[in-house]
């Protein structure tokens, strides 16, 4: 699979928000996306693991 689809909950509204990962991006990937609600910025971390699975962290722009 190429692509997969990750929800996760917005770190400001708790909205649901899904996205799709491009697994041909890269195993490291990081990226900004504004959150489909509240039109916040939201920090995506995505490392992908030799077998294809996809770890994934959304978290607040500029949050340790």
């Amino acid at each position: 699979m190429l692509e997969s689809d990750q929800e996760f909950n917005c770190p400001y509204c708790a909205a649901v928000i899904s996205i799709r990962v491009d697994q041909t991006g890269g195993r490291r990937q990081h990226f900004i996306t504004d959150c489909e609600v509240c039109c916040r910025p939201i920090e995506v971390e995505v490392d992908i693991d030799t077998d294809g699975y996809v770890n994934f962290i959304a978290k607040r722009e500029g949050e340790g």
